[in-house]
């Protein structure tokens, strides 16, 4: 399921997908026999309907954003009963920077399990399929203007003690399947911050106020947010602050998940 995004421009039509080299079935079928390749997100032998590394039961059990959402920052209502809002109340209270936010699933279940096993594991295999999730699901929020995709930046210590910034995988597969640019130099973060996920919606905010400063090369430019999860938008909300600072015209943000 792919939305719409209400914008002075048109919908991009999804941009074909670059070919893929597949492994023949029979080396993957041999190898799969001597080594049988496990799901990191629930450990079953992979098989039929895999999305490598993801087993297949774990990829369909996925709970794609239902089309209960704000127009601005994708949040979902089911209380609206089909019918998607203009504006949610905090985006109409809060004056978010961003023009909009697109998630392409809910962080539960397998999904939740295979995030924290790319973040925390090293699990980098794993930026293929979500990042194909992302594309699948909200590729067509891009409007034509929508050149450059820009990774949020991890702190230097996290960078190093991890060895890769999730957000960057993400941003390059998708930027190699819509077609358009990335550019990780866009956005830096100008202080170290504290991980966020043991902090409150409040402390997010805190933590991250002032956190991040953008290139003047966005000026003029419409420019995408990638990230793994969207919690409470505190992040999203800051890098969209540097990135208006610098002359974006237009900001939007494109995560994996999104917490219910």
């Amino acid at each position: 399921m792919a939305v719409s995004v209400p914008s002075s421009g048109g919908v991009l039509p999804r941009a074909p997908t670059r070919a893929r080299r597949a492994t023949p079935g029979w080396i993957v079928a041999a190898l799969d026999l001597v080594f049988p390749a496990l799901c990191p997100a629930c450990g079953a032998v992979l098989g039929v309907g895999r999305r490598d590394p993801l087993c297949g039961a774990c990829w369909d059990a996925i709970q794609r954003i239902a089309p209960f959402h704000c127009a601005r920052c994708g949040a979902i209502d089911m209380s609206l009963d089909g019918v998607a809002a203009v504006s949610c109340p905090a985006c109409a209270a809060d004056g978010v920077p961003f023009d909009y936010a697109r998630s392409a699933a809910l962080y539960l279940g397998p999904l939740r399990e295979a995030i924290h096993a790319f973040k925390f594991r090293g699990k980098r295999a794993l930026a293929r399929p979500l990042a194909d999730l992302m594309v699948e699901e909200c590729g067509e929020v891009l409007v034509a203007d929508a050149a450059v995709l820009v990774p949020v930046p991890l702190t230097r210590e996290r960078r190093a003690s991890r060895g890769f910034n999730q957000a960057a995988l993400l941003a390059e597969r998708v930027a190699r399947e819509l077609g358009v640019a990335v550019k990780p130099r866009w956005l830096r973060r100008v202080r170290s911050t504290v991980a966020q996920s043991d902090l409150s919606a409040a402390e997010r905010q805190t933590n991250v106020r002032g956190a991040f400063a953008a290139s003047p090369a966005v000026a003029g430019r419409h420019v995408v947010i990638v990230d793994d999860v969207f919690t409470t938008g505190a992040t999203v909300r800051e890098c969209a602050r540097a990135l208006r600072a610098e002359g974006a015209v237009r900001v939007g943000a494109l995560t994996v998940a999104r917490v219910p």
